[in-house]
């Protein structure tokens, strides 16, 4: 038997030699012989020598061991994919797998965790440039925008049974169904549904596009119609009509829409003849002329917030009228700036009028530059003014002043529904809900990026919007989960007991008070935006680690969560680990 080791040999004055000697029997005794000097070599060289001659495994570094080759940003699609999966949206878009729903839902999963072009998403799924694990775990590393463009056209082709599929999940028959328009600036001018028209968005001096959105009354989108961007919002509805009642197959249903969309024109050509229910409101010049009539009393709402009326102009209708104090101040505050603002421009007309040097004037021009400045601020009906070839003197008119100010805080809200189907309170809270379909609006066009619009085909910006309200569809669901650990509120019946009508301003619940003025959970955790968690989340990263030995197989580790990343997991349902598991 043979055994070799290393053995350290002292010497007097010197280093001690190392030496690589060999053990071995003869004649049955045991004798060594040296084979090699090791005196030159490191002592980690020799330690991992002798490891190996003891039979143990090389003692080695552990960052010498394995590599890091790359950190995948993981955490944020796991918690957007798994929720995704959960509601079985990849099922709604096709019952049948494919590369193109799984570029379908790689897109929507994109569009909630970092907005950008098709151009952006290609690269950002592709293995090389990949800023996330997204591509990895749909196995698309191989795409590019062209891929996406044709995802797009398979999408939007398959639109109405996504519609559908939606709208059997979330509406019945019998049900209310919000409806409202809104619009996005659009780059370019050679797409035809880009058109100039009214700025929903505030972006001014640019073609767009116009949206109309379908939801529930808790604000859950369900199905969404581009138009031309010159589309008034009145001339929408009638696509919407048919949507409901011949697409989904809805057989009664109360149609929610603002007062600008569901005019009279529309309710008696699009939305009577289908015979849906509806609830809308009334115009100011509308409202006044049943205050002036005296069918609306002014002094009724000294006692009481909301009454119910009728009226022979709105035969079959009932009146919910409502007035809110909190609202009638701050109009009130409103009109007396814009009475101030105006009033120092007209001062300074005034003095140009008589000023020693080029005074203004001509009646033609004083007139002019007094227009100018009243209808700018739109109250010109507030002023009593009277302009002379070289003089201009004005004064408040008082009584019209008035008039306006006892309206402030009043609103009329008109429905199709008996007092049996829905009673005078519910009816309030249902037009009210319209708030969510804005909210969904502000979502799309500042938190999800649906601005800016490149494409220069219809069916490809109808296919963008589309993606933009599965996106929304997803984010809803997350937000509604992660709601105590966000800045939401997440006791909606505490809230509701704090109101003390359906007319006054909505009321937080106390909970939601205590995180937004502490700024930390019930568990004292940080509170965050939704944005702002999902940039958290992405924290968690899906870790690439080759080995140092070359011939052992490479492997993925998660990063562990932290206690606040845990506990929003646990929220959602999902495992940080989706894919890697």
């Amino acid at each position: 038997m043979v055994a070799m080791y290393v053995a350290t040999v002292p010497n007097r004055n010197s280093p001690p030699a190392i030496l690589l000697r060999e053990s071995y029997r003869e004649a049955g005794k045991v004798k060594n012989r040296t084979l090699a000097n090791l005196s030159h070599w490191p002592p980690e060289k020799l330690e991992a020598l002798s490891r190996v001659l003891k039979g143990l495994a090389p003692k080695v570094e552990l960052a010498e061991a394995f590599e890091i080759e790359r950190s995948l940003p993981h955490g944020h699609v796991a918690a957007v994919l798994g929720t995704l999966r959960q509601l079985g949206l990849e099922e709604l878009i096709d019952p049948r797998p494919s590369r193109s729903r799984d570029l379908v839902t790689a897109m929507v999963v994109h569009q909630v965790i970092e907005p950008s072009s098709k151009l952006g998403c290609a690269r950002a799924l592709r293995d090389k440039t990949a800023t996330s694990s997204l591509g990895t775990l749909l196995s698309l590393g191989g795409c590019d925008e062209d891929d996406l463009y044709e995802a797009m056209d398979y999408v939007l082709a398959r639109q109405g049974a996504i519609e559908a599929a939606l709208a059997a999940a979330h509406l019945s028959s019998g049900t209310l169904v919000l409806y409202d328009v809104s619009s996005a600036a659009f780059e370019g001018r050679t797409c035809p549904l880009g058109a100039l028209g009214h700025a929903r968005d505030g972006v001014h001096g640019r073609c767009q596009i116009v949206y109309g959105l379908l939801c529930t009354p808790r604000g859950i989108p369900v199905a969404i119609e581009v138009f031309p961007g010159n589309t008034g919002d009145p001339a929408t509805v009638a696509a919407q009509v048919n949507k409901l009642k011949q697409r989904f197959g809805l057989s009664h249903i109360c149609l929610v829409g603002d007062r600008g969309m569901l005019t009279k024109a529309r309710l008696d050509k699009d939305v009577g003849p289908a015979e849906l229910d509806w609830i809308t409101a009334l115009r100011a010049p509308q409202i006044k002329a049943l205050v002036e009539s005296g069918a609306l009393q002014l002094s009724l709402f000294d006692e009481q917030n909301l009454l119910e009326i009728t009226h022979p102009d709105y035969p079959g209708e009932r009146l919910m009228c409502c007035r809110n104090p909190t609202l009638a101040t701050e109009r009130a505050r409103k009109r007396e700036e814009l009475l101030k603002a105006t009033e120092a421009e007209l001062d300074k007309i005034v003095a140009a009028t008589t000023r020693p040097r080029r005074p203004l004037c001509g009646k033609d021009a004083i007139a002019l530059r007094v227009g100018r400045v009243i209808n700018s601020r739109k109250v010109a009906k507030h002023f009593v003014l009277e302009i002379g070839e070289d003089s201009l003197t004005w004064r408040r008119d008082e009584a019209k002043i008035a008039a306006q100010a006892a309206r402030d805080g009043i609103y009329v809200i008109r429905t199709s529904l008996s007092a049996s189907s829905l009673e005078a309170d519910e009816v309030v809270l249902s037009y009210k809900g319209l708030e969510d379909v804005e909210r969904f609006f502000r979502g799309v066009n500042a938190e999800l990026d649906i601005r800016p619009i490149r494409h220069r085909l219809a069916d490809r910006v109808r296919a963008h919007v589309l993606l933009a309200m599965l996106s929304y569809y997803v984010s809803w669901h997350i937000k509604q989960r992660l709601a105590p650990v966000l800045f939401y509120d997440d006791d909606r019946d505490a809230a509701k007991a704090k109101r003390s009508d359906v007319v006054a301003p909505a009321q937080r619940s106390d909970t939601a008070l205590k995180k937004a003025a502490t700024k930390t959970t019930a568990d004292g955790e940080a509170v965050q935006s939704f944005l702002s968690l999902l940039r958290d989340l992405g924290t968690v990263c899906a870790n690439h680690i080759r080995p140092g030995d070359p011939d052992a197989p490479g492997f993925v580790m998660v990063t562990t969560p932290t206690l606040s990343q845990r506990r929003a997991f646990e929220l959602l349902g999902v495992s940080h680990r989706l894919g890697y598991s």
